[in-house]
């Protein structure tokens, strides 16, 4: 299992934890210093069902600087997956991938039902 995340994320940290109380054996990796690929963010969202904006960090300094609230809406997939690749501060998180199956964002139950 790979877990993505940002070290200092509040949410990260309680996923992290999450996972090493249920004995959960996964790798991570810091999303600012090996940021996402946009082949592994367009399979990543083929993988999750959701709409690509959802893989946007809506709360994140950056993603309001850029004003891409306006902009994410008449993107298509791939521009999406080539901006997030940019930067991972744009990139919600964590991101849990789980052979077939991604999740992101923290939610107990999201987390129970894939491990």
């Amino acid at each position: 299992m790979l877990f993505i995340e940002y070290p200092k994320c509040t949410t990260c940290k309680k996923a992290s934890k999450f996972l090493k109380d249920n004995n959960i054996e996964f790798n991570h990796r810091n999303i600012v210093e090996e940021k996402p690929s946009k082949e592994e963010l367009l399979k990543w969202m083929e993988m999750s069902g959701l709409e690509p904006k959802k893989f946007f960090n809506t709360c994140g300094k950056l993603y309001k600087e850029m004003n891409l609230k306006d902009k994410v809406k008449d993107m298509s997939k791939e521009d999406i997956a080539e901006l997030l690749s940019s930067d991972g501060m744009l990139v919600k998180r964590p991101i849990l991938v789980k052979e077939d199956k991604v999740v992101i964002g923290f939610k107990e139950d999201n987390y129970k039902e894939l491990i």
